[in-house]
């Protein structure tokens, strides 16, 4: 594009501002665009053409009458203004550089002293830089086992509380440490911190998933794989894949899934040291796929070769931190779920059951999520009551925890239920439902 068609950049001396920094991660926009106009002169006008957004509804969110929340709107409010992704919880967008920020040479094209006369080699004004500088130090083993513990107590929290408010921290922690693969390190102490980058992808990357943000879950899967592909970890490179096929059942492409998860398996057998947890857990995802297509055998014998797996596992096996979780009720509670998305309600039944009650309680999203199948393989059999006595017991863990793609399930639990409108069970569902859910355009009936 010509420069005098390239929009303007936010002045470095602005975007490294901790009053801009608040205002994008809190993504108050009301403030953010009261900055733009004060700090670099854009006024509501060319705001709302930059951003493709009428005058109108710019006045309206500085005046602090409206709010922008959807993502598309974020997206072109970041293209528009040049504010680097990660400000607002992003993916790197299209435009950015490596450097992230190149206004400087603008905002002083007087100054007459090259950059060769400035000792050493100074980073940018971007925020990125600054950490990498403050923290230019060697690296220990002991510093990525401190990463490593951040990362497991994520994803811990995660599944009690959500993603959503822990994304910001996520996002940081991701760019600090790219940040640091920029210097030359040991290749014990590089290869770590380009493992540990590449599962902090993979946390974002989930988090949006479950928020039901495809685009950037996928955008963030997408810089996992690239990162664990620097080191060569195939295994790491296959889990990604396995998120992948499972994103993918959710946004109704089986095809795409199943795709996905061969690709995944692909990656784990041609890797040294692939553990039967790791084949287990991918054929599970393949059982998923094929089930999500209707292919009643293929499901069947996914489901084999899962349990099969399973069942070579030994305690010394040097399984990654990040397919713990697979344990024998989570092995349990997906075969039944693959068979209650084939519709063999009454063999899933049980199992799902069984596994929901041997589950970790501290876990409410999953906790949730079982007993949303659990209540759907009851109504598939004509079980009312109970099935939804086993919903409302969903809600109360879905009203524990931050997750969308749970919320819908119960929404949809809910759609479920119309043959069955007026009964007195159904009716107190939807009370409930409305008491601790909120309402979505179109997912309730009135």
């Amino acid at each position: 594009m010509p420069d005098a068609d390239r929009p303007q950049e936010l002045p470095a001396r602005l975007l490294t501002d901790p009053e801009m920094i608040n205002a994008c991660r809190a993504r108050d926009f009301a403030r953010v665009f009261r900055l733009v106009k004060t700090r670099a002169g854009i006024y509501p006008s060319m705001i709302a053409r930059r951003c493709e957004l009428t005058p109108s509804r710019v006045g309206e969110v500085m005046a602090g009458r409206r709010q922008l929340l959807h993502m598309d709107v974020i997206e072109r409010i970041a293209d528009g203004l040049r504010i680097p992704g990660d400000m607002l919880g992003l993916a790197r967008r299209p435009w950015e550089t490596p450097q992230a920020l190149v206004v400087t040479e603008r905002e002083t094209p007087q100054q007459p002293e090259p950059e060769k006369q400035t000792p050493g080699s100074l980073p940018g004004p971007d925020v990125d830089s600054i950490l990498t500088l403050a923290t230019r130090t060697s690296l220990s083993a002991a510093t990525l086992e401190a990463f490593r513990s951040s990362i497991e107590d994520y994803w811990r929290r995660d599944d009690q509380h959500g993603g959503e408010a822990l994304r910001p921290a996520i996002v940081g922690q991701l760019r600090y440490v790219v940040g640091l693969l920029k210097e030359s390190r040991p290749p014990s102490i590089q290869n770590g911190l380009y493992g540990i980058a590449a599962e902090l992808a993979r946390l974002t990357g989930w988090t949006y998933f479950d928020a039901r943000q495809y685009n950037q879950a996928r955008s963030y899967f997408t810089e996992a794989l690239q990162l664990a592909k620097e080191i060569d970890d195939r295994q790491f490179m296959a889990n990604v894949l396995a998120c992948m096929s499972l994103q993918a059942t959710y946004q109704d492409k089986p095809a795409d899934s199943l795709a996905l998860v061969t690709a995944a398996q692909d990656q784990a057998r041609s890797a040294l040291g692939t553990t039967p947890r790791v084949l287990s857990m991918l054929s599970m995802r393949e059982a998923f796929a094929h089930a999500t297509l209707g292919n009643q055998t293929s499901t069947h014998r996914a489901i084999a070769e899962a349990h099969r797996q399973f069942e070579q596992i030994q305690a010394t096996d040097p399984d990654p931190a990040w397919v713990t979780y697979f344990d024998e009720p989570k092995l349990i509670v997906d075969t039944g779920i693959a068979h209650g998305r084939l519709g063999e309600a009454a063999t899933a039944e049980p199992l799902i059951a069984d596994a929901l009650r041997r589950e970790d309680r501290t876990n409410q999203r999953g906790r949730a999520f079982h007993a949303f199948w659990l209540a759907r393989t009851q109504l598939d059999q004509g079980k009312l009551d109970q099935a939804c006595s086993t919903a409302t017991q969903a809600l109360e863990s879905a009203s524990a925890v931050a997750s969308e793609r749970v919320s819908g399930h119960l929404r949809e639990f809910y759609d479920q239920l119309a043959p069955y409108g007026q009964e007195p069970v159904a009716l107190a569902f939807e009370a409930r439902l409305r008491a601790v859910l909120p309402p979505v355009s179109g997912s309730l009936h009135p």
